[in-house]
């Protein structure tokens, strides 16, 4: 049952305003047009709020990074020897830098 059904208003919280809602939307489409050029190469991201990652970067689409983190020879999964290493989806506006390694 929606809220509308049992006679509750929406209430909009918060809603970006248009010049923001561009300038990320450029800065998304910049990056990820960056990042099609590196694909299948190690990178290091960081993001706006100062977490530092490095791996494979695997594929960008739709303003998200797709990083593929080793797995530094944890075993993972449900059987001994089993590798499985991590890919981390990143937002693009979120990003702060990306560089080769």
């Amino acid at each position: 049952m929606s809220l509308q059904q049992m006679g509750q208003q929406e209430q909009t919280l918060y809603r970006m305003d248009a010049p923001t809602m561009q300038t990320l939307k450029s800065v998304q489409d910049h990056i990820g047009k960056i990042s099609k050029n590196y694909v299948n190469k190690y990178v290091r991201v960081e993001t706006v709020d100062g977490d530092v990652f490095e791996g494979l970067l695997t594929h960008c689409e739709r303003g998200i990074l797709y990083l593929k983190l080793p797995s530094h020879g944890t075993s993972r999964g449900f059987f001994p020897g089993y590798q499985s290493d991590v890919i981390l989806p990143l937002v693009l506006f979120n990003l702060l830098a990306i560089s080769l390694i």
